[in-house]
């Protein structure tokens, strides 16, 4: 579990492989203590599993589905990801519980910058924006965000300076992609209520 409280960020350092795709990624700027093969890791919100550890550079292994359903399938070397280390117990939750289980994407559909913060457009699907509601959390590349105003199939977020520089989010232009996950309370909400409508009917 995680919980979209990101430590910083790390740069892909090396992309491999043909069906199952390695990513080596520095940590550089996240710690790397107790860290051990088998442990989980959010990458952009996406939940994978360490593979190997040569000091700051850490591998994972990605399979088609997680690059088709999720931003890394269009990563190139070079790039920076967002990172959070596993919630420990007795961690302090600082942001909304997350399982790194990626329900989509959205697309950046509009960007408007002041002198201190950012606010983003993010369009998705009928699939996605079902869940979503104004006040509510949501998760886009692993951050945890409260939701702004709520349209047909698009919905705002309002970021404050500490978000964009501890993250990957204020590099962000529009027509970017952007992974999306919800928290599964609200899923499973709005799923079973969505059933019991349809069997009244």
């Amino acid at each position: 579990m995680f919980t979209g409280i990101v430590a910083g960020t790390g740069k892909i350092s090396s992309i491999s492989g043909d069906n199952v795709i390695r990513f080596v990624i520095d940590f550089a700027s996240v710690s790397t203590d107790g860290l051990v093969t088998g442990a989980s890791v959010s990458v952009d919100g996406v939940c994978l599993t360490v593979v190997e550890i040569h000091p700051s550079k850490i591998s994972f292994d990605a399979i088609p589905e997680t690059l088709e359903k999720t931003t890394l399938g269009s990563k190139k070397v070079g790039d920076s990801v967002n990172l959070e280390r596993a919630l420990k117990m007795g961690d302090e939750l600082g942001g909304h519980l997350l399982s790194g289980h990626i329900i989509g994407m959205g697309k950046i559909s509009n960007r408007i910058e002041g002198e201190e913060n950012l606010d983003l457009m993010i369009d998705c699907s009928e699939k996605i924006i079902k869940f979503v509601q104004e006040k509510g959390y949501i998760a886009i590349d692993g951050i945890s965000l409260t939701i702004g105003d709520v349209q047909q199939d698009s919905f705002a977020l309002h970021l404050i300076p500490e978000t964009i520089s501890l993250t990957t989010i204020g590099s962000k232009r529009i027509g970017d992609t952007v992974n999306i996950e919800i928290d599964s309370m609200t899923q499973t909400i709005v799923s079973t209520v969505e059933r019991i409508l349809e069997a009244r009917s």
